[in-house]
C-alpha cells in the first residue's frame, strides 16, 4: 500500500479519498464511465483517471473494461459493497447535521393499521400539520402489514406484536384487549364469573388476527384460563367487528383504543372485567438507517405524547 494510505490523512487528503470512492461506486452503479460522469457532473476523463489511480496505488484490478461495458472483478465487487456502505453513512451523517438545525419539512410517508390509524393517528396527523405547516403527510391505513421498502415509507406504526426483522423500532405505547358486548346481551353475561362460561354465547371473530378464537385470560399471576370459542360471524377488519358487536351480534375481543368511547357512552359493556387479556405494544418502526429526518422524529414525539395521554385516560376510566 502506498504512503498516501499509510499515513493518518485529514482535511483535503481524506476528502480526496472519499471522492474517489464516490467515483468508483458511481461507475459500478451506472455500468459505464460515461454515465458515471453524467451523474456526477464532471468529465469522463476525471472519473477514469481517479479510478485508474485507485487501482494503481493498490496494485489491484477493480474493474474489467470492455468496449461495451464495465463490470467489477471479485475484489472490486467486495470493495464496492464497502464503499456503498461508507458513502451511505456519510450521506446520512451530513443529512443529520443539516436536519439538526432545521424545522421539520417535506412529505412524511407513513402507514398504520386501519383502526388505530383512524382513531389515533389521524388526529395526530391533523395536529402535526397544524404545528408544522411546511410538512405534508401521505398515510396508508391497512389491516395488512405493508412492506416499508416497497412502499417508500419512512415510518410504520405497528400495533400488537412485532414480527419484523432488520428494522429499527421504538415502543411508544401499549393497549389492553377487552372482552365486550352490547347492553342487549347483559342478561346473558351478567352472571358470568369465569372465561370458560362464555363458550356458549355468540362470538364475532376478527379473521385478520392470527389467533381469532383462542384467548388466554388471567385473574392474577397464578390463575389463567385459555378458552377456545366458536364464532358465528367472521370479519376481517377490527372496525367491522366493533360495529357487529355494537349491533348485538355477539361478544368479541377488541383493543381499548377502539372501544373507549363506546364503553364511556354505554354503547358497549365490558364482560368479565376482573379477568385480563394479554396487552400489546404500539411501536414506531423505521427503515434500517441511522439517520431519521426531522419530520419523522417530530411526528413520533407528537404521537408518543398523545399516546401517553390516551393511556392515562384509559386507566382512569377503568
Amino acid at each position: 500500500m502506498s504512503n498516501a494510505y499509510n499515513k493518518n490523512e485529514t482535511g483535503l487528503g481524506a476528502f480526496s479519498n472519499l471522492r474517489r470512492l464516490t467515483y468508483f461506486a458511481t461507475v459500478v452503479e451506472t455500468g459505464s464511465f460515461t454515465a458515471a460522469a453524467e451523474r456526477l457532473g464532471i468529465t469522463k476523463a476525471v472519473v477514469s483517471q481517479q479510478v485508474a489511480r485507485l487501482e494503481r496505488e493498490f496494485k489491484t484490478s477493480l474493474l474489467v473494461r470492455t468496449t461495451r461495458s464495465v463490470r467489477t472483478t471479485e475484489v472490486g465487487q467486495a470493495f464496492y459493497l464497502r464503499c456503498a456502505r461508507i458513502l451511505r453513512e456519510a450521506e446520512e451523517a451530513f443529512g443529520e447535521l443539516g436536519e439538526a438545525a432545521s424545522e421539520p419539512s417535506g412529505m412524511l410517508r407513513l402507514t398504520a393499521p386501519f383502526d388505530y390509524g383512524v382513531g389515533v393517528v389521524v388526529p395526530a396527523i391533523a395536529a402535526f400539520t397544524q404545528r408544522y405547516p411546511a410538512c405534508k403527510v401521505d398515510a396508508v391505513f391497512s389491516d395488512q402489514t405493508l412492506d416499508m421498502m416497497s412502499g417508500n415509507l419512512e415510518l410504520a406504526i405497528r400495533v400488537g406484536w412485532l414480527a419484523e426483522n432488520g428494522q429499527q423500532a421504538r415502543k411508544i405505547g401499549s393497549f389492553q384487549q377487552l372482552l365486550v358486548a352490547a347492553p342487549s346481551l347483559l342478561p346473558q353475561v351478567v352472571g358470568l364469573s369465569r372465561p370458560q362460561e362464555i363458550g356458549r354465547l355468540p362470538f364475532v371473530a376478527n379473521s385478520a388476527l392470527r389467533e381469532q378464537l383462542r384467548w388466554t385470560f388471567s385473574l392474577n399471576e397464578n390463575e389463567r384460563q385459555t378458552v377456545s370459542l366458536h364464532a358465528s360471524i367472521f370479519l376481517d377488519a377490527t372496525l367491522a367487528v366493533r360495529e357487529a358487536v355494537c349491533l348485538g351480534a355477539g361478544l368479541s375481543v377488541l383493543p381499548d383504543y377502539v372501544v373507549a368511547d363506546d364503553l364511556a357512552s354505554g354503547r358497549l359493556i365490558q364482560v368479565l372485567p376482573q379477568w385480563r387479556l394479554p396487552s400489546g405494544g404500539i411501536h414506531a418502526v423505521f427503515p434500517a438507517a441511522r439517520f431519521r429526518p426531522a419530520k419523522v422524529r417530530a411526528f413520533v414525539e407528537l404521537l408518543t405524547g398523545r399516546e401517553e395521554q390516551r393511556q392515562a385516560s384509559s386507566r382512569s376510566a377503568r
